[in-house]
């Protein structure tokens, strides 16, 4: 679009980022349907419940006194189409903009409620018996109404909050637009200042908010005169589709997480999201009420919000979180039916007994406790963290629905640290505290660069002594603190990386890298369930992040919880093949269960790119001839064969691995294990015992070759002993 010459009659500019570049106004769009709206608002008040995910995990809750110490974090995400390329979203139809008008302009009696003290009204005029508010649910504006003999009302298309709204057209640009309520009174002077109070919104311009064009006022009323948005609320496909998929909810919700980071970046928080004020437009969403946003620091505003949306201690003052809270709250409605929505679950989510869903995508649940926790310290602290671990959701929800990967680098994460926490050599592997993905430095911390050389040290010893220096001369630095923490466990000073660790976390208890490196630190003592718990926290505060999973798998397997440890190291490697930590775990638990099939097949997943695709082949052959579970069949023997002949590895480990492939098939035919047979060839040698020993052999005396000393003396020997006996 940008670049593009600008539609409007009599402008010769161009667009720049959605909006030209001479008259200021927002490009031309295709007429698209708008559907009617119910819009309620009311204020919120009241604290949630505790809940647990379905393995029985529990987030943490304040977990300090008072509240944050750190600032929202201001990281920014990369949100540029619905989706972001990752699903399929289903086009809506387009009619023409006055469809949207109601054909009876009428407030539902279940819907009037006082605007003041929230008692429900009868009439549709008149005054509150409660608190003596006026009132009038009868639209202001008919018909061909004009106002500033420019804006003419083709009628009402809805009710909010605020007042109807309605359906206009500027006779002057030749545009549909909307007017929006902003003040029903009988005193002309106050409609004056409450649309002098509202012209900050005149800054806002986002491709994903409602242009506003214009403010006015009008006898004793004022308006906002906004850009028109056709298509259907999120409210309206909702109600015509009922639950919607889990893909799709995420994509609408995702997208307009960029609304609100640009809002919160203003100083602006918007107070009242719920599905009725999100439209779907063409292939993008919009935000379409601006009626209740308001400055952060505006403590004397009116305070909107809808029941079952809003957050518990949004009465007091909206912030970023409360706003975080209702889009928690919007995507949670997309996606299930919550019975008891604005009673028993007014904050709180149902349970996964409750709910399959939430059973079923433990990372969404997570996600969407995280969103809707009842500290607001608990939840996500800005619109783009809550975005990133959105996204990082979505892409594990369809590698496992499409059974396809959807790799994606961390912002908060390094990569995959198999390839240098193993030795050269081919011994098994095993899970250790060494493959932990390590956090990415605070690009923004004082001793960033400092930290950054000390990681560089080799020996561990030097590298405390490194980073003691860097702590003392950097004192403010967290980073130069949870890294010597980090350090000191490589030397097993336990007590005191759990000392620096603890000082801290009184600094910021939310820092998700405290659990992270105390976990660390508890594997390394041989911790395994006190490990997980930490590391399952840091699945509760980063529940789009696979380094968590992987974590709990690792854990999980050191304590012998096989069946978890395989859920989780299953979820990494299909979403991201190149954690390949997750395949060789996922192959070590399920042949633990006995699942030889099910392991070599966890070792496929390795790709080829991998600097460890040759140890994964080591280990399917290794796991072909694995006898601990079962006696391995003749075409498991071959297979392995197979595979050791078809891999580059040359030299010791190859004569090795194929001493042991004959050295298991000799004795199972030898014990009659399996029946000799000679129509079946391993190494090209005959599943019989006089060929088995004689290929044996062969190996034995090449291992011997390349051996010295006693280990050369001890191979010969052995391959004197198992060679075939002959008459001479």
């Amino acid at each position: 679009m940008d670049g593009e010459s600008c539609k409007r009659n009599g402008c010769n500019g161009t667009l720049e980022e959605g909006y030209c570049n001479v008259c200021g106004l927002a490009a031309i769009k295709s007429s698209t349907t708008g559907q009617s709206r119910q819009y309620t608002a009311e204020r919120i008040t009241g604290r949630s419940t505790p809940v647990t995910t379905g393995t029985g995990s529990s987030p943490l809750t304040n977990r300090s006194k008072g509240s944050r110490r750190t600032s929202p974090t201001s990281g920014r995400s990369s949100r540029k189409q619905l989706g972001a390329g990752l699903v399929s979203i289903p086009e809506l139809p387009s009619t023409e903009p006055e469809k949207a008008i109601m054909l009876e302009a009428k407030v539902p009696a279940n819907k009037r409620f006082c605007a003041n003290c929230n008692q429900a009204l009868k009439r549709e005029k008149g005054f509150c018996s409660q608190c003596g508010q006026k009132y009038s649910f009868i639209p202001s504006l008919q018909p061909n109404d004009l106002i500033l003999d420019q804006y003419e009302v083709k009628g009402a298309i809805a009710y909010g909050g605020l007042g109807w709204i309605y359906l206009g057209f500027d006779k002057t640009l030749s545009r549909y637009v909307v007017l929006k309520g902003l003040l029903n009174t009988e005193d002309a002077a106050s409609a004056a200042v409450a649309v002098a109070e509202r012209q900050f919104l005149a800054s806002v311009k986002h491709a994903n908010i409602v242009g506003i064009y214009n403010f006015v006022k009008h006898g004793t009323e004022g308006f906002i005169v906004m850009e028109y948005v056709g298509g259907q609320t999120l409210k309206d496909i909702r109600k015509n589709r009922r639950v919607l998929p889990v893909t799709e909810a995420i994509a609408y919700i995702h997208r307009i997480l960029s609304a609100f980071s640009y809002l919160h970046q203003l100083g602006l928080v918007y107070c009242d999201f719920k599905p009725d004020n999100a439209m779907v437009e063409g292939n993008d969403v919009k935000l379409i009420d601006m009626g209740g946003v308001r400055r952060i620091d505006d403590l004397a505003g009116d305070i909107y919000g809808t029941v079952g949306y809003s957050a518990p201690e949004a009465g007091e003052g909206p912030t970023v979180v409360s706003d975080l809270f209702t889009i928690g709250r919007t995507l949670a409605v997309l996606i299930t039916n919550i019975r008891g929505f604005s009673k028993e679950h007014l904050y709180t989510l149902p349970s996964p007994e409750e709910e399959l869903l939430f059973k079923e995508q433990e990372s969404l649940y997570r996600f969407l406790l995280k969103s809707t926790a009842e500290n607001p310290d608990d939840r996500f602290q800005s619109a783009d963290e809550m975005a990133d671990q959105l996204l990082g959701v979505l892409r594990e929800i369809v590698a496992i629905e499409s059974n396809t990967p959807r790799p994606a680098s961390s912002s908060l994460f390094g990569g995959d640290m198999l390839a240098i926490a193993v030795s050269s050599d081919f011994e098994p592997i095993v899970a250790d505290y060494h493959q932990l993905p390590i956090p990415n430095l605070d690009g923004s911390d004082p001793a960033f660069n400092a930290v950054l050389n000390a990681g560089a040290i080799a020996d561990p010893a030097k590298r405390v002594e490194n980073l003691q220096q860097v702590v003392q001369k950097t004192f403010k630095s967290i980073e130069a603190k949870l890294r010597l923490a980090n350090a000191l466990v490589d030397t097993k000073a336990y007590a005191e990386a759990e000392s620096i660790l603890a000082k801290v976390e009184e600094l910021d208890a939310w820092d998700w890298r405290i659990l992270w490196y105390r976990g660390r630190s508890l594997m390394a003592q041989g911790k395994y369930k006190e490990a997980q718990s930490a590391f399952d926290q840091t699945y509760f505060d980063l529940p789009g992040e696979l380094a968590p999973k992987l974590a709990l798998a690792l854990a999980a397997e050191r304590s012998q919880r096989y069946d978890f440890a395989i859920k989780m190291y299953d979820l990494v490697c299909r979403t991201d093949p190149s954690y390949v930590t997750a395949s060789f775990g996922l192959a070590r638990c399920l042949l633990a269960n006995g699942d030889r099939n099910g392991a070599v097949a966890a070792l496929e997943r390795v790709p080829q790119s991998s600097s460890l695709f040759a140890r994964s082949r080591v280990e399917v052959a290794r796991t072909l001839i694995n006898t601990k579970i079962a006696n391995p069949s003749s075409k498991e023997l071959k297979d392995a064969g197979n595979v050791i002949e078809a891999m580059t590895v040359e030299g010791m480990e190859r004569y090795r691995l194929t001493k042991q492939v004959l050295e298991t098939a000799l004795n199972l035919v030898t014990n009659q294990s399996l029946s000799p047979t000679s129509s079946l060839t391993i190494f090209g040698k005959p599943l019989q015992e006089i060929h088995l020993r004689d290929g044996l052999e062969k190996a034995l005396r090449a291992m011997a070759h390349l051996a010295t000393g006693d280990e050369k003396i001890r191979l010969v020997d052995e391959a004197n002993r198992v060679r075939p006996k002959t008459l001479f």
